[in-house]
């Protein structure tokens, strides 16, 4: 999908107080066309802060435009791969779609790229989050193409429901919520493609309790 803006990969330092978060994805995860603060991995960890649950700022890996192989081949470049964190979200797929990628190729990615979220976490399946794909057929982008769309992306979202499922992730099904844009153009950032910062706060107030009952614990 295309890019409003040039995105980098953000590494934050850690406060040894903050329980450490990793953000696997590509323009959902970094907030395209929405501020740094709007994006929901900097909303979580600030809900999380909040609730009396210390998050570090979110160690981002992820950029507009990304299909699944281009997350994979980004985490091995990253320098990343020893490290472990306190708990991990995992979003991509829609640009498989979007470029016409094989559900094939798409469900043995998923598969890998999870298992790899999963060894972030440091083998706790408890501790990994699947968001679902957004169905962006509803923006005014997709030019009324929202009955081919949206099928397209439930077919996404089945397969990378079923490998969650089969892993023992969490999994949040937040499509629902994007769909919602259809009807209130408040949730579609400027570039009328995105999500605002106002959807990005409805997925963390479905995702920030999942995630606060485990760190609690």
């Amino acid at each position: 999908m295309p890019a409003a803006t040039d995105h980098k990969t953000t590494i934050t330092k850690m406060t040894t107080d903050s329980l450490t978060y990793l953000a696997l994805g590509d323009s959902y995860t970094i907030g395209e066309a929405v501020l740094q603060s709007q994006s929901f991995p900097y909303q979580l960890g600030s809900g999380l802060t909040f609730a009396s649950v210390p998050v570090a700022h979110p160690t981002i890996i992820a950029t507009t435009g990304w299909t699944t192989d281009n997350l994979i081949n980004a985490i091995a470049n990253s320098g990343t791969g020893n490290k472990k964190y306190d708990f991990v979200t995992l979003l991509i797929g829609v640009n498989d779609q979007f470029q016409g990628l094989s559900q094939n190729n798409y469900q043995v990615k998923f598969a890998q790229v999870l298992n790899t979220a999963i060894s972030f976490a440091n083998g706790d399946t408890s501790r990994v989050f699947v968001l679902s794909i957004p169905d962006y057929g509803v923006t005014p982008f997709a030019g009324g193409n929202d009955s081919v769309i949206g099928p397209q992306i439930d077919q996404f979202n089945a397969i990378n429901k079923a490998e969650s499922m089969k892993a023992g992730v969490h999994y949040l099904d937040i499509t629902g919520i994007s769909r919602q844009a259809a009807t209130d153009p408040s949730l579609i950032a400027p570039d009328g493609l995105h999500p605002s910062g106002k959807m990005y706060g409805l997925w963390v107030q479905k995702l920030e309790p999942l995630i606060a009952a485990r760190l609690k614990k």
